[in-house]
C-alpha cells in the first residue's frame, strides 16, 4: 500500500486544514496498527500515525495542542512535544513509529526525516517495562478471556486482581511515589448477589496530588472495564479479537527481544509475518475457545529470551536525555519561525 496515495485521498483533507496540522507544522507520517506490522488482512482498517509541531501559541502561549485525532480515518497525529515525552519512556505504540520501513514515510519537513534519523536517543532499559508491561496485559486479557465461560466467578475475579496488581507495578515510574502498603487490593466475600467474591481495595494516603490519585484510579477502573466488557461477548466477533490479541502478545515479546539484544528493531517483522499470521488466524486456538498449550509454551519461552535479554541488554539504563533536550530545543526554535501564529 502506497501511503502517499492514501494521503491524497479526500478523506485526509483534515490533514491541511487542521490548524495544528497545517501551514507547515507536520513533519511526518507513516501507517500504523497492522500495516505497519505486516500483519493487515484485506479487512484490515488503515491507521495513519504522524507528528505535527508545536505552534508559537503553544510553547509561548496558553494554547495546549497534544495530538489531532480523525475517528473516521482511524488517523492520530501527536503534536511534537507530546511524541517526545512518550518516546522518552519507550512507549510501545509511538516508538515503533520510528522504526517503519522507509517507503512508509511521508517528511513535510528535515526536521521529520532528522527524528528518525535520531531515533536510538530515545531508546533505553524502560522497554523491559514498557513493552513487557504491555505484552503482560495482552496475556491477562487473552487468559481471562478464554477462562471466563469455563470457570467460577471467585477464579474470574482472581484474574482481575492480579491485572490490576500488574498495573500497579509499572505506577513507581508514571506517578508521585507512595509508601507502601497504601493501596491494598485483594479479593474477599462480597455483598452482591451477583458476586462469590470480588476485588476490594484499601486506601491510605496522606498529601497526595489529586491529579496523580485521580490518574491512578482511572488505570484500575479501566482494567475492571475490560474484563466487564469481555463477559458479555460475541463468540465468533471476540473469537477473532482474542487471536488478534495473542498474535500481538508475541510481536510485543520478539520486538522487545531484538531491542534489548541488538539496540533497535523493525516494526515490520518480515522473517516473524508467517508465525504471527498463523496466531492470527486461529492455529492454537481449540474449538472450545482456549489455546493449545503450544503457544502458552511459546510464550513462556519468549518470556525467559526476554529477561536474559534484560540481564545482557546492549541498551543504556536511561535515554540521552542531553541529546534529546538539545534535539528538542532546535525544534522547538524552528517551530516558533515556522509555525509564526
Amino acid at each position: 500500500m502506497d501511503i502517499k496515495e492514501v494521503l491524497s485521498r479526500p478523506e485526509y483533507q483534515f490533514i491541511q486544514t487542521n490548524p495544528h496540522l497545517g501551514g507547515g507544522s507536520m513533519l511526518f507520517a507513516t501507517f500504523g496498527g497492522s500495516h505497519a506490522y505486516g500483519t493487515n488482512k484485506p479487512t484490515s482498517d488503515v491507521d495513519i500515525r504522524g507528528c505535527a509541531l508545536n505552534s508559537r501559541r503553544d510553547l509561548l502561549g496558553r494554547s495546549n495542542f497534544e495530538q489531532v485525532i480523525d475517528n473516521e480515518t482511524d488517523t492520530t497525529i501527536y503534536s511534537f512535544n507530546k511524541l517526545v515525552s512518550l518516546l522518552e519512556n519507550c512507549n510501545p505504540n509511538t516508538v515503533e513509529l520510528l522504526f517503519c520501513r522507509p517507503e512508509t514515510y511521508v517528511f513535510y519537513h528535515p526536521i521529520g526525516k532528522m527524528m528518525v534519523d535520531e531515533r536510538k536517543m530515545f531508546l533505553s532499559q524502560k522497554a523491559v517495562q514498557s513493552f513487557g508491561g504491555y505484552a503482560n496485559q495482552q496475556l491477562r486479557r487473552l487468559e481471562c478471556a478464554v477462562a471466563r465461560d469455563r470457570v467460577s466467578q471467585s477464579k474470574k475475579e482472581e484474574h482481575t486482581l492480579n491485572s490490576m496488581k500488574n498495573s500497579m507495578k509499572h505506577f513507581e515510574e508514571k506517578y508521585t511515589q507512595f509508601d507502601k502498603g497504601s493501596i491494598v487490593l485483594y479479593t474477599a466475600e462480597s455483598q452482591r448477589e451477583e458476586y462469590d467474591t470480588e476485588v476490594f481495595a484499601n486506601i491510605h494516603l496522606n498529601h497526595y496530588p489529586a491529579r496523580d490519585f485521580n490518574s491512578i484510579m482511572n488505570e484500575l477502573s479501566n482494567v475492571i472495564g475490560t474484563y466487564e466488557k469481555l463477559n458479555h461477548r460475541n463468540h465468533k466477533k471476540d473469537d477473532e479479537h482474542l487471536n488478534k490479541h495473542a498474535m500481538h502478545l508475541i510481536r510485543l515479546y520478539l520486538t522487545c527481544i531484538d531491542l534489548l539484544e541488538g539496540g533497535e528493531f523493525a516494526t515490520y517483522r518480515e522473517k516473524d509475518i508467517p508465525l504471527l499470521m498463523s496466531i492470527r488466524n486461529g492455529k492454537y486456538q481449540k474449538e472450545d475457545g482456549t489455546y493449545e498449550q503450544e503457544f502458552f509454551d511459546m510464550v513462556s519461552d519468549l518470556e525467559k529470551r526476554m529477561q536474559y535479554a534484560k540481564e545482557h541488554t546492549v541498551l543504556p539504563p536511561k535515554p540521552n536525555y542531553k541529546r534529546i533536550e538539545e534535539f528538542v530545543l532546535y525544534v522547538n526554535s524552528e517551530a516558533i519561525k515556522i509555525t509564526g501564529g
